[in-house]
């Protein structure tokens, strides 16, 4: 006859983890900050100084304060392309540098073990570097108001056309990060892609200086829409509707995104 035995109730607790781990990313986006903050005389200073050099340039060589465009003075004219330019350069800067650093260093393991999904990885990424291309408009707008009395027009349009410009580039930092082996590859994006649209697409220039096949390549170009979206803001003048520029970046940076995330959750060059 079998003993009777003393059967024991065990309850376990199992611990319900938010959707969103709001402190993970915090501390992944103050991680990105600090990463740029603790060198702010390359990563904010030096755009500053580099925008209002470029800026006396164009005054003195090539004689700015005499010429019009689009009804305005050269000098106001190209002041918000210069702007948003550093701003393109330096999202996709941010992002590509901060990933490639992580994947040299061993480090992004961390980042990957870390209770952060895809979703909140990517994010700290992009906002990282939004903020820092932020904090140059920021300075650049405060700067060019003191010496030249240039103000924003429409500040609405202008933070509207920063966020999503600064997006674009933040998230094809991302991309281009993941993709990159070395330093080298991110360089090669920066020099044939980044730099040259965002010096061609009307940073200097107005597109209907442009013969007429390249200005219907130009309205399709989202690096235009950006900075002529940024310059209405800046100025009051745009060589294209709004609702058309922003059509074209939120179409832009939604394939980006989606693209990015895709890519984040396979592990691609990230995951062994």
């Amino acid at each position: 006859m079998n003993s009777p035995t003393n059967e024991k109730a065990y309850t376990i607790n199992v611990r319900k983890f938010p959707r969103w781990n709001r402190v993970g990313l915090y501390k992944m986006i103050e991680k990105e900050v600090k990463r740029f903050a603790s060198v702010y005389m390359q990563t904010v200073i030096a755009p500053v100084v580099t925008t209002c050099l470029f800026y006396v340039v164009f005054a003195l060589a090539l004689g700015g304060d005499e010429r019009t465009m689009n009804g305005m003075p050269f000098m106001v004219f190209v002041v918000p392309g210069l702007i948003m330019m550093n701003m393109a350069q330096n999202a996709f800067a941010n992002a590509s540098s901060s990933l490639m650093i992580s994947k040299m260093q061993g480090s992004i393991v961390d980042v990957l073990m870390a209770p952060l999904s895809y979703v909140e990885v990517f994010l700290g990424y992009v906002i990282g570097a939004v903020l820092r291309a932020l904090i140059i408009a920021c300075a650049c707008i405060v700067v060019f108001a003191l010496l030249l009395g240039i103000v924003p027009q429409d500040p609405l349009k202008l933070v509207a056309f920063g966020l999503l410009g600064a997006t674009m580039l933040a998230v094809m930092g991302v991309l281009g990060g993941i993709w990159a082996d070395r330093f080298d590859n991110i360089a090669v994006v920066t020099n044939f892609v980044i730099t040259p649209l965002t010096f061609l697409s009307g940073t200097f220039y107005s597109i209907e200086q442009l013969p007429e096949a390249w200005h219907a390549v130009a309205v399709f170009n989202p690096f235009f829409h950006m900075i002529d979206g940024f310059r209405s803001g800046m100025t009051g003048v745009g060589e294209v509707s709004t609702g058309l520029s922003l059509t074209v970046l939120l179409v832009t940076n939604f394939i980006l995104i989606a693209t990015t995330l895709r890519v984040l959750k396979t592990g691609y060059k990230l995951k062994s």
